[in-house]
Order: structure tokens, then sequence, then C-alpha cells
């Protein structure tokens, strides 16, 4: 497994203390995403889908670190947009390395080779950088000629300055099995510490709406993909949940686990859902109707997620909290997963068709709110 020990070691006591203590819901993973506006369009992105006036403004140093401070989480994850678009990221990282957060930093790569100065290796900070294939099928997915060269040249001199660096990988419709484990390959002869996966969440506001991944389309594209397994790669994902992608491990989602603070404050219920705000997280504790999300809340926004940030603290728990999981992740970690057999066959991608009968129309209308406390600024040059 891609983690570091000291950094596994963290979480376990964490969620321990927790279970000693009998708290039902605590965040594992902060996702603090300070500006919305990137350097890219990507079609199956609906962060940046916001009007310019919000896309030009980010939280300051203060907020970000006061949301740290507030949570409590052992983990920040820095999605976007593009966090090194943010002109005080830096300040940011440093901040969250001295209260000894482990960091990753989300980021399409083009600007980590000229931003790299800005930040010195630890074992707090790692890069994860998004790569969603080879390069034509990367360069596909982020809707721009070039980006996958950058990416890996950005990933090499990381590596080469010490710092270290995981990899983000989304997965569609369009996905190709082995072209899935071409990029394991590729990543893991490049030397990252490991590779996160998740499908793609259906973001009403994306602009590609026909090759997102539904739950029966997830489980047989992640078993077909496994059909064949190279004991080098490393994933920085808990065991439990690459099997809850597979079909092997039931998991339900557990969305506080990973609550998400931005410019409107913490957002309800999840980073992938915008269903209104809380001002402090113990208010999105106690304010949110829980029961109505995940897949057993009957909720049609929640039938086909699978995705990483509700389901992957709820792998981490299930490890800690219960016998069966704790058995099941270290027999996975000692002898690995085992390849798939007979997977079943892909479903035919029909445009505009969906292959989930669950599959509802959602409303693409737009309407933000206003941020609570964010300063504006310029929109930073992505040169």
């Amino acid at each position: 497994m891609g983690v570091p020990v000291s950094q596994m070691w963290t979480v376990a006591k964490y969620v321990l203390g927790k279970k000693f203590r009998r708290v039902k819901r605590y965040p594992i993973v902060l996702m603090l995403e300070p500006l919305f506006r990137c350097n890219l369009a990507c079609a199956g992105c609906g962060k940046i889908q916001h009007p310019v006036d919000i896309l030009r403004k980010h939280l300051s140093v203060e907020e970000c670190l006061n949301a740290v401070d507030e949570c409590g989480a052992p983990i920040v994850s820095i999605p976007g947009g593009e966090p090194l678009l943010h002109p005080d990221i830096d300040k940011i990282v440093e901040g969250l390395v001295a209260r000894k957060k482990y960091i990753y930093l989300c980021t399409n790569a083009i600007l980590l080779e000229k931003h790299l100065h800005r930040f010195k290796p630890t074992k707090y900070l790692s890069f994860s950088v998004h790569l969603d294939g080879p390069k034509e099928e990367h360069d596909a997915a982020v809707c721009r000629d070039g980006v996958y060269d950058v990416a890996i040249a950005a990933i090499k001199t990381a590596l080469d300055q010490g710092f270290r660096v995981t990899t983000n990988t989304t997965l569609f419709n369009t996905a190709e099995p082995e072209k899935v484990r071409e990029t394991f390959d590729i990543l893991t002869e490049l030397g990252v510490e490991g590779m996160m996966l998740s499908p793609g969440y259906p973001y009403d506001k994306a602009p590609d709406q026909e090759h997102f991944l539904h739950q029966a389309e997830t489980v047989g594209l992640f078993r077909r993909v496994f059909t064949k397994i190279d004991r080098r790669w490393k994933f920085n994902l808990s065991p439990l949940f690459l099997e809850f992608l597979k079909g092997r491990y039931d998991l339900e989602c557990t969305p506080w686990g990973m609550p998400a603070y931005n410019l409107f404050g913490w957002q309800k219920p999840c980073y992938l859902l915008q269903e209104g705000y809380a001002s402090s997280y113990q208010e999105l504790l106690d304010t949110t109707d829980w029961d109505s999300y995940g897949k057993s809340s009957g909720n049609p926004s929640c039938t086909d997620c699978m995705v990483h940030c509700g389901y992957e603290p709820t792998a981490v728990t299930e490890t800690f909290n219960s016998l069966k999981g704790f058995f099941t992740t270290a027999k996975l970690t000692v002898f690995g997963a085992k390849p798939e057999k007979n997977p079943p066959p892909p479903q035919p991608v029909v445009a505009g068709e969906s292959n989930s009968p669950e599959l509802v129309t959602l409303d693409t209308t737009f309407q933000p709110p206003q941020p609570h406390s964010a300063r504006e600024t310029e929109t930073v040059s992505s040169d």
C-alpha cells in the first residue's frame, strides 16, 4: 500500500481514539478548496462552472488554517480548481506542516515545476498529480493537448528534488482496462508513492454528462482492470475501498468523514453535492440529515456514487472498527488481491442514454450562494 508508515500510524491512533471515546461521526480527511478557478476546463468537471466573480475569489491563509483547526482531521486534501493558482498556497502548506497535518496538494501539474521552489520536501506534503491515463487518453480527458507530457516531466522533477508524489486518476465509462493497466505501469516505473483511483461522479453542471460511470458499470470496469495484477503497483487507497470498487466488499457512505470547506463555508452534505452550507463543522454535523444520503437512503443523487470522498473514510473506519475489516485489510496487505476471473463484459456506451435504470435527470440550473467570508483578488495567470 502506497502510504507512509508514519501516516498510517497517525490515522490509526486518531480513529482508535475516536472509537475509545465513542464518537460516532468525525472527519478523517478535510477537503479544503481554497479556490475554484483552474487553468484547464475538463469536460467532466463540475467545479469550474461558477460565475467569473466567484472564480476570482479565494480563501485567505487564515480562513484555511482556521477550518483545519476547527475540523481536526489528520489529513488535508487541497483540491480545486488548481491550488497552485492561489497566491499564498505555499503559506497555507507551511501552516499545515507546522500543525503536522498530512497534505495532498492536488494539481494538474501545469504549474508544478514553476512553483516547486516555494515548497520544502517533507513527509507531510505530497503532490497529488491528476493523470487520467496514457498520453492520448489523458489529454482528451483534460481537453488540451500536451498536458500529459508536462505532468510527466513535473512528476520526474518533483521526485528528483525529494518530494512525495502520488497521482489521482478518475475513470469514466470510456476507460479501457488495458490502458488503465498501462497507466499503472508507467507511474510505477516513474516511482510515484501511490496511485489513487475513483469513478467519475455525475456532476450535474459538468459539460459532459454521457461518460460518467454508474454502479454496475463501475464494478464491471474495476473487475476487468484487475484481471491482471502487477505486485509492484502501489495504491494510495485503503484495500477495503479497492475491494468495494470491485463489488467484493460492501460499504456505506460516510460523507462526514471527508467534509468539504470552500468559499461558501462547509458544504452540505459532501464534496460532490451542493445542497447548502454550514458556518462551522459542528453545525454541518448537527444540521445535516445524514440519513438522506448514501446508497441505503434511496436518494437518486447517491444511487450510482462509489466515489473516494464518500467511501474511503468508511473503509478506513471499518478497518479499525471491525474484526472483519481489520483481518480483510491485513490479508490484502500481506498477500495482495487475487486477479479477477470472468468479469462482466463492458456495456455499450450509447450517447444520450443511461446504462443504469436509476439515473435521473438533475436540475442543471446554477444558483450560487454568496461567499460568507472570502476576499476577492484578480485572477492569477496560468503562465
